[in-house]
């Protein structure tokens, strides 16, 4: 099967040769440990930044400026690290939305995966002096054709602009999902046909352009054969977030990733979470605690979600997400995607990539034996 060789993936005039991204875990889940391992592998690994100054030990006084120097260091962390390709999700759904993106882009981050809403004011209009160095940078993530086709026409209006890459993250992700509940179960919102749609809805925009749009799929991604089949069907690359949490390599402690290797299909719960949206997560008693009505009070250092009503909130979302990530599981819970019960053990990233490589080679095999 050696000869057998996965497609590289492109996004403007960076080539990765394995098409995976690890998506970004914020609130300490992925930070330059995790990344820097996936980068190193031939993938592209990416730092999540929501929360992730409540690592800091000031973060009760200043979570502002503690995000923006936990950030700083993780990067630079990164980068002593690998010489791969490392990138940094930043949620539009951050109050310092802007000044993470910043400071991102200062430290040479290769990518930007902006979600948690339709990115439609972008780079010009707080940074119009370095809008051609770093507009190219930006990917956005979206759950829908719709959103897709919305943004891109916004850009192309006001910026004469569309993005090199687009990732579409379909229902079965974990933590916060951009569906309404009776959208996560109808087969109308599969990620197959959302990677259909959003297909056919950029070729005017790469006609128009006259440049390739990567469209990378993401949710519920979980074996080699499953990338074999989204690239088959159109998909340039896959993201995949839930699979590198039961690493070596990981940024969260042991509990949190024994939580994900001792998970049963019963435990995976749909959840309303405070900012509003659905969430994926792994049942414990935390959640049927809040379920049940039970409020858990906490202080607020600092509103860091726009949509946050944090005076009527039964719990602060990003302190029971750190508490997880510490292992402290009385006060928090795990966000996971929908297949993360058949995860049985924790391995390194390289044996993670490389067996993802070989059942997609096996699957290649399979389907092509004529």
């Amino acid at each position: 099967m050696s000869n057998i060789n996965i497609p590289s993936l492109r996004i403007g005039e960076i080539e990765v040769k394995t098409p995976i991204i690890q998506g970004g875990m914020s609130v300490g889940i992925s930070l330059s440990g995790l990344a820097s391992a996936v980068a190193n592998e031939g993938g592209i690994g990416v730092i999540g930044t929501a929360g992730i100054g409540m690592l800091e030990p000031d973060y009760i006084k200043n979570l502002k400026k503690a995000n923006h120097r936990a950030l700083r260091k993780e990067i630079r962390l990164a980068r002593e690290k690998t010489n791969g390709i490392i990138g940094a999700n930043i949620m539009l759904a951050l109050s310092d939305f802007d000044e993470l993106t910043l400071i991102a882009l200062e430290e040479g981050v290769d990518l930007v995966f902006v979600g948690a809403g339709l990115p439609l004011r972008i780079l010009k209009q707080f940074l119009p002096n370095k809008f051609k160095e770093y507009s190219n940078k930006i990917v956005p993530i979206v759950s829908s054709a719709r959103a897709t086709k919305i943004l891109f026409q916004h850009w192309v209006n006001e910026h004469n602009f569309v993005p090199d890459a687009i990732v579409i993250e379909g229902p079965l992700a974990g933590g916060h999902l951009g569906f309404k509940l009776e959208q996560i179960e109808n087969p109308d919102f599969t990620l197959e046909k959302l990677l259909s749609e959003v297909i056919t809805v950029i070729k005017p925009f790469e006609k128009q352009f006259n440049k390739h749009i990567s469209v990378i799929v993401a949710g519920g991604i979980y074996t080699g054969a499953d990338i074999y089949k989204f690239l088959k069907l159109g998909a340039n690359g896959v993201q995949m977030a839930t699979r590198f949490v039961a690493t070596h390599e990981c940024d969260a402690s042991i509990k949190f990733k024994e939580t994900y290797v001792k998970s049963k299909k019963d435990d995976i719960v749909i959840i309303e979470s405070p900012v509003g949206l659905p969430g994926r997560a792994i049942k414990n008693q935390f959640l049927e605690d809040v379920t049940s009505g039970f409020k858990k009070p906490f202080t607020c250092p600092w509103k860091c979600l726009k949509t946050c009503e944090f005076k009527i909130a039964p719990y602060c979302i990003a302190l029971a997400l750190i508490n997880a990530k510490k292992g402290i599981y009385e006060d928090g819970f795990s966000f996971a995607g929908a297949n993360v019960y058949k995860i049985d053990r924790i391995i390194s990233v390289k044996e993670l990539i490389d067996s993802l490589l070989e059942e997609y080679k096996a699957e290649y095999i399979k389907l092509n034996k004529n």
